[in-house]
């Protein structure tokens, strides 16, 4: 007992000398009621004193009620300092909180992975990363209940047994320490002594970015309490600090007792503003203005040096290449007049002849994105991307899908024609209005999915060019509107093209190392550099469409809705809003804040592209085939001449008409 006074007081000088200013504000706050977190740093604990944050650290089950107790009677050494002392308010419930980040705790045997977590972690302050897959409802549970023996009158306290389902074991004799002790076998419960906490069980699972190919993710349930329930929701990327246990039922006869893994948690951190992952140095944000600035002269020729970085090993398909970087970068969401979100995540869908790439492409900008999550059609079933409901110990509660756990980042649906009909009808509300409605089990809810769409799909048989999409592809218009590029990638057996390609793939054999490590921006960009500058254009620039982008693209859309007959279901309003991201997309690649004409002509090229409208016949060609100019600028200054030349037409009605599509921008 002596020494846990010892140890009290030293955590209190430590939390005095170092978190006064989050005392303060504590003892300032209105409600006694509530629960406080006091957030202190590990790394801090060990520099004060490196013999108590080892107890801390291999005794946290010991240790961290002392710690709470120390803020306690610390909370009550600042509150004399107050000349008015009856102003603030001493709070009874106050939890320390222990953030490792950053500390000598960070290491692999006490930050294990969710899967490498064993007996040996057991009892001591532990940390695991992943994402929440299931979050319960926050219930209220007993914390502790006061007895009274009523042979000597000593009154006790006992608390419940978290990992036997919260049951309560009363002593076997009197615990009261005497020199003649009671053995007093007969207790009654003191009224009113029951204090609860609020209580929440989640679920993480690790991230599939760190697992090899064949593993199966494993996950582990999360106990929070007081202050730290409703402080995540599925789709969150946490990293916990807790105390390892072992969940059971005492009370099955004749069962084998099996002990299930449960962390009990202290500390709960968000990492999905934060980004960890990537970094962008000031030095690195120089080399990318540098680059520019070297491209002054000729900006489509550096557009295409960061193009040639995407995808390296799949020869040419620059309109492919260009199509997914503008949807990986997308565009600027914004508000419409009427409290509307229009979403500015661009979709692609790829459709093509086998052995066209679709798949490696799909898994590169999967690698580009901070968060990815792919799947196959074929294996996805409408609760798998949305959400799940399960039971779980008699309630019934959600599970996140692909769809959600995504949100903020990349769903990859590969084999898109393989997903039942009433499967793909699922991903139209996440698609355009960026929420999952859910009614499942008395659960009346909606997740958010600000995610990107990159679905790839095999045509129906031979594909045909006289039909519209839907007829080749048995995806249903709406459905397809919601696209913003949909590029069909066609193996015409084209001689020259086939002898380039079979070069590449055979000189790509030879020199396997070629470009390894290389840093040279002007050819080919490394993956790294492409994740930080897709990133950084993403953050920190917020293009407007100019006068003269806003009249091309008003145009090109009203000389889509007059020649659009197969593909009507395509050129809807939508596909104005898709114009405006993509040219919002490739402002934001050209390292620039304003949509200029040659941004909008790019994204009109784009639509074009996809073969699935005919407006401006033969400015492009097939997008498989599509390699890298060698003078673009002049190649597109000959592509902006036609179509500049086919919005002519137009142009009288665009002053009217034209504009007021696009006024409430």
């Amino acid at each position: 007992m002596a020494s846990d006074s010892n140890h009290i007081h030293a955590l209190c000088r430590f939390l005095l000398h170092h978190h006064s200013q989050q005392l303060r504000s504590i003892l300032l706050s209105s409600d006694p009621m509530l629960h406080y977190p006091l957030l202190i740093n590990f790394a801090e604990l060990i520099e004060a004193d490196p013999a108590l944050a080892s107890l801390v650290f291999s005794q946290p089950t010991e240790f961290l009620p002392l710690l709470d107790n120390a803020a306690l009677l610390a909370q009550g050494i600042f509150q004399e300092k107050f000349k008015d002392r009856e102003s603030v308010l001493f709070k009874e419930f106050v939890h320390v909180r222990i953030n490792i980040c950053g500390s000598p705790l960070e290491f692999p045997e006490t930050f294990p992975r969710i899967g490498r977590v064993r007996v040996k972690h057991r009892g001591i302050l532990l940390t695991l990363k992943g994402t929440v897959i299931r979050s319960g409802t926050v219930k209220m549970i007993e914390g502790e209940r006061e007895y009274e023996c009523r042979k000597c009158k000593h009154v006790f306290k006992v608390y419940p047994e978290l990992e036997t389902g919260n049951s309560i074991r009363l002593p076997t004799s009197c615990p009261s320490k005497r020199s003649k002790p009671c053995e007093g076998l007969n207790f009654q419960f003191v009224e009113g002594s029951i204090i609860c906490h609020d209580y929440q069980e989640i679920k993480i699972q690790e991230s599939t970015q760190v697992l090899g190919v064949g593993s199966i993710p494993r996950s582990i349930p999360i106990i929070l309490k007081d202050d730290l329930v409703d402080m995540v929701k599925a789709g969150d990327d946490v990293i916990v600090t807790g105390v390892l246990s072992a969940k059971w039922s005492p009370d099955l006869k004749d069962v084998r007792c099996d002990l299930d893994p449960i962390l009990i948690a202290n500390h709960v951190r968000r990492t999905n503003e934060i980004k960890s992952d990537i970094d962008i140095p000031e030095d690195v944000v120089q080399k990318f203005k540098q680059f520019w600035s070297d491209f002054n002269e000729a900006p489509l020729k550096g557009r295409n040096a960061i193009l040639r970085g995407i995808c390296p090993q799949v020869f040419g398909l620059f309109t492919v290449k260009l199509a997914v970087a503008l949807t990986l970068i997308g565009g600027v969401q914004h508000v419409d007049a009427s409290g509307t979100k229009v979403r500015g995540e661009s979709h692609l869908l790829l459709v093509g002849d086998p052995g066209t790439g679709k798949s490696q492409f799909l898994k590169f900008a999967a690698k580009l994105s901070n968060r990815s999550v792919i799947t196959t059609g074929l294996g996805s079933t409408s609760a798998g991307l949305t959400v799940t409901a399960v039971k779980d110990g008699g309630e019934w509660m959600l599970e996140a899908g692909a769809l959600v756990l995504a949100d903020g980042g990349l769903c990859c649906i590969d084999e898109f024609d393989s997903m039942r009909e009433h499967d793909r009808a699922t991903i139209h509300e996440a698609m355009e209005q960026q929420t999952i409605s859910i009614a499942k089990a008395g659960l009346v809810t909606t997740l958010s999915t600000r995610t990107i769409v990159f679905g790839a799909t095999n045509p129906k048989g031979q594909y045909d060019p006289n039909q519209s999409l839907s007829v080749n592809t048995t995806l249903s218009g709406p459905l397809l509107s919601r696209f913003d590029i949909v590029l069909v990638l066609l193996d015409t057996k084209n001689p020259e093209w086939d002898a380039i390609v079979s070069s590449h793939i055979l000189k790509e054999q030879e020199e396997p190392e070629r470009g390894k490590g290389d840093e040279d921006l002007s050819n080919v960009w490394p993956l790294p550099t492409l994740r930080r500058y897709i990133h950084y254009v993403k953050r920190y620039f917020k293009p407007v469409l100019t006068k003269e982008a806003k009249r091309i693209i008003s145009n090109y859309y009203q000389l889509q809705r007059r020649s659009a007959t197969q593909n009507a279901a395509r050129t809807t309003v939508r596909m104005l809003e898709s114009l405006i991201r993509l040219a919002q997309a490739h402002a934001r690649l050209m390292f620039r804040n304003e949509v200029t004409r040659l941004d909008a002509i790019a994204a009109i090229l784009c639509i074009e592209a996809s073969m699935t409208t005919f407006a401006i016949v033969d400015s492009v060609g097939n997008a498989l085939h599509s390699n890298f100019a060698e003078n673009p600028d002049d190649e597109f200054a000959k592509q902006e001449n036609l179509i500049l030349e086919k919005l002519k037409s137009i142009d009288e009605y665009s002053d009217t008409n034209g504009l007021e599509e696009l006024s409430y921008r």
